[in-house]
């Protein structure tokens, strides 16, 4: 018996309530899901229409709250606190740091929606206000694509991840989601309250991320289908999946230094190669003007776009793309959020906002203004059918793009190639948060619990696959953010409650030192005063020293002569 405790000890490390139930919640769903994916995806759809319909509003206002939050803690006096004790330096170097930020996060997605975004609102403008397939359906798919990726997405990224960066780093708390709650909630973390929080946060990482490597799966197979011949379907995602699933587990049997860390340079090597091929041998004046036009537009049009709801119609476009992009965020934000805090020791805030929200947001855009822009371009000045392309196989935009350029099928094989290495650092990555955030906090679960991890998050990506494909990842995204939206919004609150009450205690401390000083200058002057009057010749006071045969003086002047002792007044 104590040999069986000992090898599930040293497997499991030290889990606790959280992992067994989030490990049955997640086994549930999957098993239900794999038995009747039909009536699980007609669910899905029914609880998606009341949320969009009853609350899809909460989740444009949570989301642009949570930006003017943000942008908020950066450029405020709370952007010189640091993450960790005040002398301490960073971590991980600038450069590491960005890249590790850029694979974790939404480096899949812009691979995969990099094109078909844009052409997708291309074919069917947003909202209906431009004719498909013109010039202003091209510019507002455009606008709405530096939308979706720019700093609303982020923001959710950034929220959790200063929350735990905060309050592990600054207050040696452990990291996890219900320890952002402590300031609110206080001691009833401990307990139900926090066990709650922590596996909502769990089952809403493992939805985001199943997403993720659903989009990557059907990017791949597209690319595969068209270089090899390769069928187009469920079972060759399976295949690939499980591929990517042996690949990330050899990956999350390394340190967080070299696995991830490695796999992350090495994303942002390929990304960039394959960025500057398409800016090199594509219409690169274009692709430059459309990014400075599309910048303009979305940052003047950025409060519009963030709050239509359309109360008016029946327009499910809002449902389909604003709200899915931020539900995915949202749902996103846990893994992703967490990943970012567990690598910004050191960092201060305004560091941490300008590398999370600025950087990330602009690679974002000139990725989309490369990619979408040259397509756009490509499609009305070459009639290169990508849009067509795009509306029989979404992912297949990207390679028929890059097969207009010189090289294509080389550029094609380096675009599945980087989709895989996105997709093996953020299935690694997530096995890394969630085995932290069911093994209470600890920064470096067992191998034996991220490997486990990784694996239910292969079966759900499997299953939501089987249970609508691409729609049935957009509808599970939605639904199962909703509620870790609003565990963010008091997150917000709690954090800021946070650091006000450390910079009363630091103004407070000052304000003790600064009084401390001048009472030791003010007693100093004192003694100094004292001093100088012992000091201080009086006037009545001899001028010179005597010698000891000289008779006093009395201070009447140098020439007056003493009267003599013994002398009587004289008589009248």
């Amino acid at each position: 018996m104590n040999k069986f405790q000992l090898l599930y000890g040293r497997l499991l490390g030290d889990v606790g309530t959280v992992f067994y139930l989030s490990v049955m919640i997640i086994a549930v769903f999957v098993t239900v899901a794999a038995l009747y994916p039909a009536d699980v995806e007609r669910v899905a759809n029914q609880v998606l229409d009341y949320t969009a319909n009853k609350m899809g509003w909460m989740y444009l206002l949570a989301t642009s709250g949570f930006v003017i939050f943000i942008l908020f803690l950066g450029l405020s006096k709370f952007g010189n606190i640091r993450l960790g004790p005040d002398d301490e330096p960073p971590e991980f170097s600038f450069k590491s740091w960005l890249a590790m930020i850029f694979s974790g996060g939404m480096g899949v997605g812009l691979v995969f929606w990099g094109v078909a975004e844009p052409m997708m609102h291309f074919n069917e403008p947003p909202l209906g206000i431009a004719e498909p397939r013109s010039v202003d359906a091209a510019q507002t798919g455009m606008r709405y694509a530096f939308f979706h990726w720019g700093l609303h997405q982020w923001a959710n990224f950034a929220l959790v991840g200063l929350a735990i960066a905060y309050i592990r780093f600054r207050h040696n708390a452990r990291g996890l989601i219900s320890e952002t709650f402590r300031p609110m909630l206080g001691s009833r973390v401990d307990s139900g309250w926090g066990v709650a929080i922590d596996t909502l946060a769990v089952v809403s990482t493992i939805f985001g991320v199943a997403t993720t490597l659903g989009l990557g799966a059907l990017q791949i197979n597209s690319g595969i289908a068209r270089f090899e011949g390769i069928e187009y379907g469920t079972s060759t995602q399976m295949l690939i999946i499980a591929g990517l699933g042996v690949l990330f587990t050899l990956s999350a049997m390394t340190p967080l230094k070299h696995g991830i860390r490695y796999l992350s340079n090495l994303n942002m090597i390929l990304a960039i190669a394959l960025f500057t091929y398409v800016i090199l041998f594509g219409p690169t004046a274009f692709i430059f003007q459309e990014f400075t036009q599309t910048m303009g537009e979305y940052l003047g049009n950025i409060v519009q776009m963030s709050l239509v709801t359309t109360p008016y119609s029946s327009e499910h476009w809002v449902e389909q793309w604003t709200m899915f992009y931020w539900a995915w965020g949202l749902s996103w934000a846990p893994f992703v959020g967490s990943f970012i805090a567990r690598i910004s020791r050191g960092r201060t805030i305004r560091e941490f906002v300008l590398g999370v929200m600025v950087v990330p947001v602009g690679l974002s855009m000139l990725w989309f203004a490369a990619f979408g822009g040259s397509a756009i371009y490509m499609e009305l000045y070459e009639a290169a059918g990508i849009a067509d392309a795009v509306a029989r196989e979404v992912p297949a935009g990207l390679y028929t793009t890059l097969e207009q350029l010189p090289w294509g099928t080389y550029a094609g094989l380096l675009a599945i190639t980087l989709v895989s290495v996105f997709v093996i650092t953020s299935a690694d990555s997530a096995t890394f948060v969630l085995g932290m955030f069911t093994s209470k906090g600890v920064l470096n679960p067992t191998r034996f619990v991220r490997v486990l991890w990784g694996m239910l998050q292969l079966s759900m990506a499997v299953v939501l696959l089987l249970s609508g494909g691409l729609e049935g990842l957009r509808t599970v995204s939605i639904v199962a953010a909703f509620p870790f939206m609003l565990l963010m919004v008091l997150m917000a609150f709690a954090l800021h409650r946070d650091l006000t009450q450390e910079f009363w205690q630091r103004e407070e401390k000052e304000r003790v030192i600064r009084q401390r000083i001048e009472n030791l200058l003010l007693r100093e002057s004192e003694r100094e005063a004292e001093r100088a009057a012992a000091e201080e010749v009086h006037p009545s006071a001899p001028d010179t020293v005597l010698g000891p045969d000289e008779p006093p003086r009395t201070g009447l002047g140098e020439h007056s002569e003493a009267p003599d002792a013994d002398a009587s007044p004289k008589a009248n």
